[in-house]
């Protein structure tokens, strides 16, 4: 397997504010992404990459659900402006091109093929084309113009084609190799929870138990949010009067996690706990700090 490879992204907020246009592009890549929010669709349409041919994607909210519209055009702007008049719920449009603007007709309804494929969220496209047309050399040019794309979206604002599951190890050895792990128990209702940090993800394992509904009604809309998504999708399913992670699922922080496995407000790095110690998150993550000497402390020893 080859290593892992730093790659520079280039990000530009056109005018100077963080949630307003922004450009994205990636050294040595043709790629050129333009996200606008709504309220800024007049000045991303007078842009010159707004012409360009390319694939676009419109991200809002519908029926209380994440949701997202591809489409493509030889004029993504004139497409664009279609859509801004039929589709009243979204809220952010990026527009994906090459900064020559090389792409024809074939490549980039390729592209939006695969981007359906790949989508994470419900999408509001009424078919799902089938990825053809492109001779064997074209689709693994698009096919690397997507891996490209795949790390530049996430870093302009763009998260629609990340998946928060991952995959089970394939062997309790391979787990134990690479990550190091926790355990969340809650008698007065009966749950259980395992998590690995493994390469910086907290990712609570499959067969893992949380409560079936949110209980607290006080802040943290967030997370409450979040337990009702992963209800929706599937990721966690009923299970007598509790509800099982059907999947890994990585989450943002150990108390996000320790929140949806409780369905409260909840401090995960107190709740979360080694399974052979009984050494709290906390507790471990201040171990780990200590051990790392920078390089300015190795030098004075």
């Amino acid at each position: 397997m080859s290593e892992a490879r730093g790659r520079s992204l280039e990000l530009f907020f056109v005018d100077g504010r963080p949630e307003g246009m922004l450009t994205a592009r990636m050294f040595n890549w043709t790629g050129h992404v333009l996200v606008a929010p709504r309220t800024k669709l007049p000045d991303a349409l007078r842009r010159p990459e707004a012409s360009h041919t390319g694939v676009y994607l419109l991200i809002g909210e519908k029926d209380g659900a994440n949701c997202l519209y591809i489409g493509e055009g030889d004029n993504i702007s004139s497409r664009i402006r279609s859509h801004d008049a039929a589709k009243d719920w979204w809220q952010t449009a990026v527009f994906i091109s090459t900064q020559a603007n090389t792409l024809d007709k074939a490549q980039v309804r390729y592209l939006e093929a695969r981007l359906l494929q790949e989508a994470k969220v419900q999408t509001d496209n009424n078919t799902s084309p089938t990825p053809q047309g492109l001779s064997e050399a074209s689709r693994a040019d698009m096919e690397g113009f997507l891996g490209n794309l795949f790390v530049v979206l996430p870093a302009a604002r763009v998260d629609v084609f990340l998946s928060k599951t991952r995959p089970a190890a394939s062997t309790p050895a391979a787990a134990d190799a690479s990550s190091t792990t926790f355990v969340l128990k809650t008698p007065k209702h009966g749950l259980t929870a395992q998590a690995e940090l493994s390469d910086g993800e907290f990712v609570v394992l499959k067969g893992s138990q949380a409560r079936l509904e949110w209980s607290s009604t006080s802040g943290h809309t967030t997370y409450r949010d979040l337990h009702e998504q992963l209800l929706a999708s599937g990721v966690l399913r009923r299970d007598g009067e509790v509800c099982v992670f059907t999947e890994n699922y990585a989450f943002t922080s150990p108390s996000a996690a320790a929140a949806v496995v409780n369905g409260r407000p909840a401090n995960g790095r107190l709740d979360w706990k080694r399974p052979d110690t009984g050494q709290t998150y906390a507790g471990w993550e201040a171990e780990q700090l200590q051990d790392a000497s920078g390089p300015d402390e190795e030098a004075e020893e």
